[in-house]
């Protein structure tokens, strides 16, 4: 998840070293509010034309949410740290034939959306103030920090049949270390970081790093959970979703996919088609990707 150029990386790593509260205070902005440029693809264009689109504020910033089909069978999707919605347009496509209707946002700064500050409480919020309208979801569906605040939405208020985790992030301190990685910062700047993040990021909220895990109390996750892995997912290791499975059991199926790596997994046919038969089974599919 790199969020720097080379050379300031490179700055950043040094002066983590010899100033570690002024190598914080320069990396924090990009943290909280991520500069996501990532343009829609040529083939997104006609399903993302096709969208009811408006815009909702949440916590004073505007979001774009994007709504297709009847509005009967509703499914949420949650995008990625660095994405846009305009990458599920398959699965979106998919989901329409099929009679559901999904429903996706760009948190602030991604996609559409005009910058601001994100986190996951934005995706949380969204979430929230999204459900009233949409009612209970046939599925929530997320990818990457999309799948790790689709677990915290289903504990808190919003009420789904089905949980899809699309490359999961295990938690909130992967993406605070996966970003100290990407900037450069070691040593006590990745101390003091966090610590500057508990205080301004999320001031008030207990327990952070605790609560916004994807295995946070399993037994509050009472739906059947699917997830999705690649072996060559090299933004977050495989063994993440194969511990995340674990945790919950009989509650979770888990499909290992090769040669997908961390983007191309959410327009994958075969995912997409797994995807599909998890979503609309009476009972969770048992069918995995072998292992070895």
């Amino acid at each position: 998840m790199a969020v720097t150029t080379d050379l300031t990386r490179g700055a950043l790593r040094l002066t983590s070293r010899v100033a570690p509260s002024l190598a914080v205070r320069a990396a924090l902005p990009a943290f909280r509010r991520p500069r996501a440029t990532a343009r829609r693809h040529p083939e997104e264009e006609p399903v993302m034309r096709a969208a009811r689109a408006r815009t909702l504020t949440v916590d004073g910033q505007d979001v774009a949410v994007y709504r297709w089909g009847t509005g009967e069978r509703p499914v949420l999707l949650l995008h990625g740290w660095m994405f846009r919605a305009s990458r599920f347009a398959p699965l979106v496509r998919a989901l329409t034939d099929r009679g559901y209707s999904p429903v996706a946002f760009d948190a602030p700064s991604h996609g559409e959306s005009p910058a601001g500050e994100a986190t996951i409480l934005q995706y949380g919020a969204t979430a929230r103030l999204l459900a009233p309208a949409d009612g209970h979801y046939e599925a929530v569906i997320g990818h990457s920090v999309g799948a790790l605040a689709g677990f915290w939405a289903v504990r808190e208020e919003v009420t789904a049949t089905r949980l899809i985790a699309l490359a999961p992030m295990p938690g909130f301190d992967f993406l605070a270390d996966s970003f100290c990685a990407g900037a450069g910062l070691t040593g006590r700047a990745r101390t003091l970081l966090r610590t500057r993040i508990e205080e301004e990021v999320f001031p008030g909220v207990p327990a952070i790093w605790e609560r916004f895990s994807a295995t946070y109390r399993p037994d509050r996750l009472t739906l059947p959970l699917l997830v999705v892995h690649d072996e060559d997912d090299d933004m977050i290791p495989v063994a993440h979703a194969r511990r995340i499975a674990e945790i919950y059991g009989d509650r979770a199926d888990l499909l290992v996919t090769r040669g997908l790596g961390h983007r191309r997994i959410i327009r994958d046919p075969h995912v997409i088609d797994s995807v599909l038969d998890f979503v609309s089974a009476t009972d969770p599919v048992h069918e995995a990707h072998p292992e070895g």
